[in-house]
Protein backbone atom coordinates (compact mmCIF):
# COMPACT_ATOMS: atom_id res chain seq x y z
CA UNK A 1 0.00 0.00 0.00
CA UNK A 2 2.78 2.44 0.93
CA UNK A 3 4.55 2.23 -2.48
CA UNK A 4 1.24 2.91 -4.26
CA UNK A 5 0.46 5.93 -2.06
CA UNK A 6 3.97 7.30 -2.61
CA UNK A 7 3.76 6.91 -6.38
CA UNK A 8 0.20 8.19 -6.69
CA UNK A 9 0.15 11.02 -4.15
CA UNK A 10 3.73 11.70 -2.97
CA UNK A 11 2.88 10.12 0.39
CA UNK A 12 5.79 9.18 2.66
CA UNK A 13 4.78 6.77 5.46
CA UNK A 14 7.70 8.01 7.59
CA UNK A 15 6.44 11.61 7.54
CA UNK A 16 2.74 11.38 6.76
CA UNK A 17 -0.34 9.71 8.24
CA UNK A 18 -3.20 8.36 6.11
CA UNK A 19 -5.71 9.37 8.79
CA UNK A 20 -4.30 12.90 9.00
CA UNK A 21 -4.39 13.34 5.22
CA UNK A 22 -7.99 12.14 4.99
CA UNK A 23 -9.16 14.30 7.90
CA UNK A 24 -7.36 17.27 6.31
CA UNK A 25 -9.11 16.62 3.00
CA UNK A 26 -12.54 16.41 4.62
CA UNK A 27 -11.83 19.60 6.57
CA UNK A 28 -10.85 21.53 3.45
CA UNK A 29 -13.90 20.23 1.59
CA UNK A 30 -16.27 21.32 4.33
CA UNK A 31 -14.81 24.84 4.29
CA UNK A 32 -15.12 24.90 0.47
CA UNK A 33 -18.55 23.26 0.18
CA UNK A 34 -20.36 26.61 0.31
CA UNK A 35 -19.40 27.15 -3.36
CA UNK A 36 -21.85 24.39 -4.30
CA UNK A 37 -24.68 26.55 -2.98
CA UNK A 38 -23.27 30.01 -3.74
CA UNK A 39 -22.22 29.47 -7.37
CA UNK A 40 -25.68 28.43 -8.65
CA UNK A 41 -27.18 31.36 -6.74
CA UNK A 42 -24.87 33.84 -8.46
CA UNK A 43 -25.45 32.36 -11.92
CA UNK A 44 -29.22 32.38 -11.39
CA UNK A 45 -29.10 36.05 -12.44
CA UNK A 46 -28.41 34.88 -16.02
CA UNK A 47 -31.17 33.51 -18.20
CA UNK A 48 -30.44 30.09 -19.64
CA UNK A 49 -28.17 28.85 -16.83
CA UNK A 50 -30.34 26.57 -14.63
CA UNK A 51 -29.35 26.27 -10.96
CA UNK A 52 -29.22 22.47 -11.08
CA UNK A 53 -26.95 22.43 -14.13
CA UNK A 54 -24.61 25.02 -12.59
CA UNK A 55 -24.49 23.00 -9.34
CA UNK A 56 -23.42 19.89 -11.26
CA UNK A 57 -20.90 21.84 -13.36
CA UNK A 58 -19.43 23.39 -10.20
CA UNK A 59 -18.93 19.99 -8.59
CA UNK A 60 -17.50 18.42 -11.77
CA UNK A 61 -15.01 21.29 -12.23
CA UNK A 62 -13.90 20.89 -8.60
CA UNK A 63 -13.52 17.11 -9.00
CA UNK A 64 -11.43 17.29 -12.19
CA UNK A 65 -9.24 20.17 -10.99
CA UNK A 66 -8.61 18.71 -7.54
CA UNK A 67 -7.87 15.23 -8.94
CA UNK A 68 -5.23 16.74 -11.21
CA UNK A 69 -3.76 18.59 -8.23
CA UNK A 70 -3.73 15.28 -6.34
CA UNK A 71 -2.24 12.95 -8.95
CA UNK A 72 -0.16 15.32 -11.09
CA UNK A 73 1.07 17.95 -8.62
CA UNK A 74 0.68 15.75 -5.48
CA UNK A 75 -0.22 18.75 -3.30
CA UNK A 76 -2.96 19.20 -0.65
CA UNK A 77 -4.85 21.98 -2.42
CA UNK A 78 -8.53 21.99 -3.35
CA UNK A 79 -9.81 23.63 -6.53
CA UNK A 80 -13.27 24.89 -7.49
CA UNK A 81 -14.87 27.80 -9.36
CA UNK A 82 -13.54 30.88 -7.60
CA UNK A 83 -15.49 33.41 -5.58
CA UNK A 84 -15.07 36.92 -6.97
CA UNK A 85 -14.29 35.51 -10.39
CA UNK A 86 -17.83 34.16 -10.63
CA UNK A 87 -19.25 37.54 -9.61
CA UNK A 88 -17.05 39.28 -12.20
CA UNK A 89 -18.33 36.80 -14.81
CA UNK A 90 -22.02 37.44 -14.04
CA UNK A 91 -22.31 41.02 -12.84
CA UNK A 92 -19.50 42.73 -14.77
CA UNK A 93 -18.98 40.84 -18.04
CA UNK A 94 -22.59 39.73 -18.62
CA UNK A 95 -24.94 42.11 -16.82
CA UNK A 96 -22.62 45.15 -16.74
CA UNK A 97 -20.87 44.98 -20.12
CA UNK A 98 -23.78 43.29 -21.86
CA UNK A 99 -22.04 40.17 -23.16
CA UNK A 100 -23.72 36.76 -23.30
CA UNK A 101 -22.77 34.04 -20.84
CA UNK A 102 -21.55 32.03 -23.82
CA UNK A 103 -19.12 34.89 -24.59
CA UNK A 104 -17.89 34.85 -20.98
CA UNK A 105 -17.40 31.06 -21.02
CA UNK A 106 -15.36 31.44 -24.20
CA UNK A 107 -13.16 34.01 -22.44
CA UNK A 108 -12.64 31.57 -19.55
CA UNK A 109 -11.65 28.82 -21.99
CA UNK A 110 -9.13 31.08 -23.76
CA UNK A 111 -7.75 32.26 -20.41
CA UNK A 112 -7.20 28.63 -19.40
CA UNK A 113 -5.38 27.86 -22.65
CA UNK A 114 -3.11 30.89 -22.14
CA UNK A 115 -2.42 29.67 -18.59
CA UNK A 116 -1.47 26.24 -19.89
CA UNK A 117 1.04 27.83 -22.29
CA UNK A 118 2.47 30.09 -19.56
CA UNK A 119 2.79 27.12 -17.20
CA UNK A 120 4.40 24.90 -19.86
CA UNK A 121 6.98 27.59 -20.60
CA UNK A 122 7.55 28.14 -16.84
CA UNK A 123 6.63 31.83 -17.07
CA UNK A 124 4.29 31.52 -14.07
CA UNK A 125 6.97 29.69 -12.09
CA UNK A 126 9.41 32.50 -12.88
CA UNK A 127 6.90 35.04 -11.57
CA UNK A 128 6.37 33.09 -8.32
CA UNK A 129 10.12 32.73 -7.71
CA UNK A 130 10.77 36.43 -8.44
CA UNK A 131 8.54 37.64 -5.59
CA UNK A 132 10.75 38.67 -2.62
CA UNK A 133 10.52 36.59 0.57
CA UNK A 134 9.14 39.51 2.57
CA UNK A 135 6.18 39.74 0.20
CA UNK A 136 5.71 35.97 0.27
CA UNK A 137 5.48 36.07 4.05
CA UNK A 138 3.05 38.98 3.80
CA UNK A 139 0.89 37.09 1.29
CA UNK A 140 0.32 34.32 3.84
CA UNK A 141 -0.62 36.81 6.54
CA UNK A 142 -2.84 38.79 4.18
CA UNK A 143 -4.71 35.65 3.18
CA UNK A 144 -5.16 34.87 6.88
CA UNK A 145 -6.84 38.22 7.51
CA UNK A 146 -8.82 37.87 4.28
CA UNK A 147 -10.30 34.44 5.02
CA UNK A 148 -11.05 35.46 8.61
CA UNK A 149 -12.88 38.47 7.20
CA UNK A 150 -14.86 36.19 4.87
CA UNK A 151 -15.75 33.93 7.80
CA UNK A 152 -16.89 36.84 9.97
CA UNK A 153 -18.87 38.33 7.10
CA UNK A 154 -20.61 35.06 6.19
CA UNK A 155 -21.58 34.53 9.83
CA UNK A 156 -23.04 38.05 10.10
CA UNK A 157 -20.50 39.23 12.69
CA UNK A 158 -19.27 41.86 10.22
CA UNK A 159 -22.04 43.70 8.36
CA UNK A 160 -22.38 46.35 5.67
CA UNK A 161 -22.59 50.02 6.66
CA UNK A 162 -23.23 52.78 4.13
CA UNK A 163 -21.23 55.32 6.16
CA UNK A 164 -18.20 53.26 7.20
CA UNK A 165 -18.40 50.36 4.66
CA UNK A 166 -18.28 47.77 7.46
CA UNK A 167 -19.49 47.60 11.04
CA UNK A 168 -20.19 45.09 13.79
CA UNK A 169 -23.22 42.94 13.00
CA UNK A 170 -26.11 42.09 15.30
CA UNK A 171 -24.66 39.83 17.99
CA UNK A 172 -28.11 39.04 19.39
CA UNK A 173 -29.15 36.81 16.49
CA UNK A 174 -29.10 33.02 16.75
CA UNK A 175 -26.61 32.87 13.85
CA UNK A 176 -24.19 35.14 15.72
CA UNK A 177 -24.61 33.10 18.91
CA UNK A 178 -23.91 29.86 17.02
CA UNK A 179 -20.79 31.42 15.48
CA UNK A 180 -19.51 32.50 18.89
CA UNK A 181 -20.15 29.03 20.34
CA UNK A 182 -18.46 27.43 17.33
CA UNK A 183 -15.45 29.72 17.65
CA UNK A 184 -15.05 28.91 21.36
CA UNK A 185 -15.43 25.15 20.81
CA UNK A 186 -13.07 25.02 17.83
CA UNK A 187 -10.48 27.26 19.51
CA UNK A 188 -10.57 25.12 22.67
CA UNK A 189 -10.02 21.93 20.65
CA UNK A 190 -7.09 23.55 18.83
CA UNK A 191 -5.59 24.77 22.13
CA UNK A 192 -5.91 21.25 23.54
CA UNK A 193 -4.15 19.95 20.38
CA UNK A 194 -7.01 17.53 19.62
CA UNK A 195 -6.28 15.77 16.32
CA UNK A 196 -8.89 16.83 13.80
CA UNK A 197 -10.00 19.60 16.15
CA UNK A 198 -11.01 21.95 13.35
CA UNK A 199 -13.21 19.33 11.70
CA UNK A 200 -14.70 18.21 15.03
CA UNK A 201 -15.46 21.82 15.95
CA UNK A 202 -17.22 22.37 12.64
CA UNK A 203 -19.36 19.23 13.01
CA UNK A 204 -20.27 19.96 16.65
CA UNK A 205 -21.27 23.51 15.71
CA UNK A 206 -23.47 22.18 12.90
CA UNK A 207 -25.22 19.78 15.30
CA UNK A 208 -25.78 22.54 17.87
CA UNK A 209 -27.41 24.52 15.07
CA UNK A 210 -30.21 21.93 14.75
CA UNK A 211 -32.21 22.83 17.90
CA UNK A 212 -31.42 26.50 17.28
CA UNK A 213 -33.20 26.30 13.93
CA UNK A 214 -30.12 27.30 11.95
CA UNK A 215 -29.02 23.95 10.54
CA UNK A 216 -31.62 22.69 8.08
CA UNK A 217 -31.78 19.38 6.26
CA UNK A 218 -33.91 19.40 3.09
CA UNK A 219 -33.32 15.73 2.32
CA UNK A 220 -30.51 13.23 2.01
CA UNK A 221 -30.06 11.93 -1.53
CA UNK A 222 -30.52 13.85 -4.78
CA UNK A 223 -29.42 12.77 -8.26
CA UNK A 224 -27.32 15.40 -10.07
CA UNK A 225 -29.01 17.38 -12.83
CA UNK A 226 -27.69 17.30 -16.40
CA UNK A 227 -25.23 19.96 -17.57
CA UNK A 228 -26.51 19.71 -21.16
CA UNK A 229 -27.97 23.29 -21.19
CA UNK A 230 -24.55 24.82 -20.45
CA UNK A 231 -22.06 22.17 -21.62
CA UNK A 232 -19.53 23.32 -24.27
CA UNK A 233 -21.54 26.46 -25.07
CA UNK A 234 -18.79 28.62 -26.58
CA UNK A 235 -19.28 31.70 -28.76
CA UNK A 236 -16.72 30.90 -31.44
CA UNK A 237 -17.60 33.93 -33.59
CA UNK A 238 -16.24 36.35 -30.96
CA UNK A 239 -12.83 34.74 -30.38
CA UNK A 240 -10.84 37.23 -32.49
CA UNK A 241 -12.66 40.37 -31.29
CA UNK A 242 -11.03 43.22 -29.35
CA UNK A 243 -13.71 42.90 -26.66
CA UNK A 244 -12.76 39.26 -26.14
CA UNK A 245 -9.09 40.21 -25.71
CA UNK A 246 -9.92 42.75 -23.00
CA UNK A 247 -12.13 40.33 -21.06
CA UNK A 248 -9.59 37.48 -21.36
CA UNK A 249 -6.77 39.70 -20.09
CA UNK A 250 -8.87 40.83 -17.13
CA UNK A 251 -9.73 37.28 -16.16
CA UNK A 252 -6.06 36.37 -16.66
CA UNK A 253 -4.73 38.98 -14.23
CA UNK A 254 -7.27 38.26 -11.51
CA UNK A 255 -6.95 34.48 -11.73
CA UNK A 256 -3.17 34.36 -12.03
CA UNK A 257 -2.44 36.38 -8.93
CA UNK A 258 -5.27 34.94 -6.86
CA UNK A 259 -3.77 31.50 -7.54
CA UNK A 260 -0.17 32.59 -6.97
CA UNK A 261 -1.17 34.26 -3.70
CA UNK A 262 -2.99 31.18 -2.45
CA UNK A 263 -0.23 28.75 -3.43
CA UNK A 264 2.56 30.90 -1.98
CA UNK A 265 0.70 31.79 1.22
CA UNK A 266 -0.37 28.26 2.10
CA UNK A 267 2.98 26.75 1.04
CA UNK A 268 5.00 29.17 3.18
CA UNK A 269 2.76 28.49 6.17
CA UNK A 270 3.07 24.70 5.78
CA UNK A 271 6.84 24.70 5.15
CA UNK A 272 6.53 23.52 1.54
CA UNK A 273 9.21 25.95 0.39
CA UNK A 274 13.00 25.79 0.25
CA UNK A 275 15.48 28.13 1.97
CA UNK A 276 15.10 30.72 -0.81
CA UNK A 277 11.31 30.67 -0.60
CA UNK A 278 10.75 28.67 -3.79
CA UNK A 279 7.55 26.62 -3.72
CA UNK A 280 8.15 22.92 -4.32
CA UNK A 281 6.68 21.64 -7.60
CA UNK A 282 5.10 25.02 -8.26
CA UNK A 283 4.88 24.56 -12.03
CA UNK A 284 2.81 21.39 -11.67
CA UNK A 285 0.53 23.18 -9.19
CA UNK A 286 -0.03 26.01 -11.65
CA UNK A 287 -0.51 23.61 -14.58
CA UNK A 288 -3.21 21.74 -12.66
CA UNK A 289 -4.92 25.07 -12.01
CA UNK A 290 -4.72 26.04 -15.70
CA UNK A 291 -6.14 22.75 -16.95
CA UNK A 292 -8.94 22.94 -14.37
CA UNK A 293 -9.97 26.37 -15.66
CA UNK A 294 -10.14 25.14 -19.25
CA UNK A 295 -12.12 22.00 -18.35
CA UNK A 296 -14.44 23.97 -16.07
CA UNK A 297 -15.35 26.35 -18.89
CA UNK A 298 -16.40 23.35 -21.00
CA UNK A 299 -18.64 22.12 -18.16
CA UNK A 300 -20.25 25.57 -18.08
CA UNK A 301 -18.85 27.41 -15.06
CA UNK A 302 -16.51 30.29 -14.28
CA UNK A 303 -12.76 30.20 -13.64
CA UNK A 304 -11.65 27.24 -11.51
CA UNK A 305 -8.90 28.19 -9.11
CA UNK A 306 -6.92 26.99 -6.10
CA UNK A 307 -8.88 27.76 -2.92
CA UNK A 308 -7.57 29.70 0.04
CA UNK A 309 -9.69 27.37 2.20
CA UNK A 310 -7.00 24.75 1.48
CA UNK A 311 -5.30 26.37 4.46
CA UNK A 312 -7.85 24.63 6.70
CA UNK A 313 -6.66 21.18 5.59
CA UNK A 314 -3.01 22.20 5.75
CA UNK A 315 -3.61 23.40 9.31
CA UNK A 316 -4.89 19.89 10.08
CA UNK A 317 -1.62 18.41 8.78
CA UNK A 318 -2.44 17.71 5.12
CA UNK A 319 0.74 17.70 3.02
CA UNK A 320 0.28 15.34 0.07
CA UNK A 321 -1.95 14.52 -2.87
CA UNK A 322 -3.93 12.16 -0.64
CA UNK A 323 -5.49 15.23 0.98
CA UNK A 324 -6.62 16.65 -2.37
CA UNK A 325 -7.78 13.20 -3.51
CA UNK A 326 -10.03 13.14 -0.44
CA UNK A 327 -11.35 16.59 -1.34
CA UNK A 328 -12.19 15.39 -4.86
CA UNK A 329 -13.91 12.29 -3.46
CA UNK A 330 -16.02 14.50 -1.17
CA UNK A 331 -17.11 16.65 -4.12
CA UNK A 332 -18.07 13.44 -5.96
CA UNK A 333 -20.18 12.40 -2.94
CA UNK A 334 -21.72 15.86 -2.84
CA UNK A 335 -23.19 15.21 -6.28
CA UNK A 336 -25.38 12.52 -4.72
CA UNK A 337 -25.80 13.88 -1.20
CA UNK A 338 -25.99 17.59 -1.86
CA UNK A 339 -28.80 18.25 0.71
CA UNK A 340 -26.58 16.87 3.49
CA UNK A 341 -23.41 18.72 2.52
CA UNK A 342 -25.21 21.99 1.90
CA UNK A 343 -26.86 21.90 5.35
CA UNK A 344 -23.68 23.11 7.11
CA UNK A 345 -24.39 26.71 8.22
CA UNK A 346 -22.06 29.61 7.54
CA UNK A 347 -21.75 30.12 11.30
CA UNK A 348 -19.91 26.78 11.51
CA UNK A 349 -17.58 27.33 8.55
CA UNK A 350 -17.06 30.97 9.55
CA UNK A 351 -15.67 29.98 12.95
CA UNK A 352 -13.21 27.63 11.26
CA UNK A 353 -12.05 30.31 8.81
CA UNK A 354 -11.25 32.64 11.72
CA UNK A 355 -9.12 29.96 13.42
CA UNK A 356 -7.36 29.19 10.13
CA UNK A 357 -6.81 32.92 9.63
CA UNK A 358 -4.93 33.02 12.94
CA UNK A 359 -2.81 30.05 11.84
CA UNK A 360 -1.94 31.81 8.57
CA UNK A 361 -0.51 34.83 10.41
CA UNK A 362 2.68 33.20 11.72
CA UNK A 363 4.94 33.96 8.67
CA UNK A 364 4.52 37.68 9.35
CA UNK A 365 7.10 37.40 12.16
CA UNK A 366 9.77 36.66 9.54
CA UNK A 367 9.44 40.11 7.95
CA UNK A 368 12.09 42.66 8.89
CA UNK A 369 9.81 45.42 10.18
CA UNK A 370 12.78 47.72 10.87
CA UNK A 371 13.69 47.80 7.16
CA UNK A 372 10.94 49.98 5.68
CA UNK A 373 11.92 49.09 2.10
CA UNK A 374 10.68 45.59 2.98
CA UNK A 375 8.08 46.45 5.63
CA UNK A 376 5.97 49.00 3.72
CA UNK A 377 5.42 46.83 0.60
CA UNK A 378 4.80 43.81 2.84
CA UNK A 379 2.24 45.73 4.89
CA UNK A 380 0.45 46.93 1.76
CA UNK A 381 0.40 43.38 0.38
CA UNK A 382 -1.24 42.01 3.52
CA UNK A 383 -3.68 44.81 4.31
CA UNK A 384 -4.96 45.39 0.77
CA UNK A 385 -6.19 41.81 0.40
CA UNK A 386 -9.07 42.11 2.89
CA UNK A 387 -9.64 45.82 2.25
CA UNK A 388 -10.09 45.32 -1.52
CA UNK A 389 -11.58 41.82 -1.15
CA UNK A 390 -8.93 40.49 -3.53
CA UNK A 391 -5.74 38.48 -3.11
CA UNK A 392 -4.67 39.69 -6.55
CA UNK A 393 -4.87 43.39 -5.62
CA UNK A 394 -2.74 42.80 -2.54
CA UNK A 395 0.03 41.17 -4.59
CA UNK A 396 -0.10 43.69 -7.44
CA UNK A 397 0.05 46.73 -5.15
CA UNK A 398 2.75 45.13 -3.01
CA UNK A 399 4.98 44.44 -6.01
CA UNK A 400 4.48 47.98 -7.36
CA UNK A 401 5.35 49.47 -3.95
CA UNK A 402 8.41 47.22 -3.56
CA UNK A 403 9.90 48.25 -6.91
CA UNK A 404 9.15 51.97 -6.63
CA UNK A 405 10.31 52.38 -3.00
CA UNK A 406 13.55 50.44 -3.46
CA UNK A 407 14.28 52.28 -6.71
CA UNK A 408 13.69 55.64 -5.00
CA UNK A 409 16.37 54.92 -2.37
CA UNK A 410 18.84 53.46 -4.87
CA UNK A 411 18.50 49.77 -3.86
CA UNK A 412 18.50 48.62 -7.47
CA UNK A 413 20.33 45.38 -6.76
CA UNK A 414 17.31 44.12 -4.80
CA UNK A 415 15.02 44.49 -7.83
CA UNK A 416 15.19 41.69 -10.38
CA UNK A 417 14.35 42.22 -14.04
CA UNK A 418 11.22 40.13 -13.56
CA UNK A 419 10.05 42.42 -10.75
CA UNK A 420 10.61 45.50 -12.96
CA UNK A 421 8.54 43.92 -15.74
CA UNK A 422 5.80 42.90 -13.32
CA UNK A 423 5.61 46.38 -11.78
CA UNK A 424 5.25 48.04 -15.18
CA UNK A 425 2.58 45.54 -16.26
CA UNK A 426 0.68 45.98 -13.00
CA UNK A 427 0.71 49.78 -13.32
CA UNK A 428 -0.57 49.51 -16.90
CA UNK A 429 -3.24 47.11 -15.69
CA UNK A 430 -4.62 49.69 -13.24
CA UNK A 431 -4.47 52.43 -15.87
CA UNK A 432 -6.13 50.62 -18.76
CA UNK A 433 -8.16 47.77 -17.19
Amino acid sequence: MAPFLEKAFGFDSKKHSVRTEIVAGITTFLTMAYILAVNPGIFSALEGMPNGAVFTATALAAIVGTLMMSIYAKKPFGLAPGMGLNAFFVFTVCLGMGYTWQFALTAIMLEGLVFIILSATKVREMIVNAIPMSLKNAIGAGIGIYIAFIGLQNAGIIANDDATLVTLGNLKTMESLLFILGLIITAALVLLKVKGGILIGMLVTTIIGLPMGITHFSGVVSLPESIAPIFFKFEWSSILSWDMLIVVLTFLFIDMFDTIGTVVGVSVKSGMVDAEGHVDNVNKILMADAVATTVGSAFGTSTTTTYIESAAGVAEGGRTGLTSFTIAACFALALLFSPVFLAMPSAATGAVLVIVGVMMMSPIKNIDWDDYSEAIPAFLTAVMMPLTYSIANGILLGVIAYVILNACVGKFKKISITMWVLAVLFILRYIFM
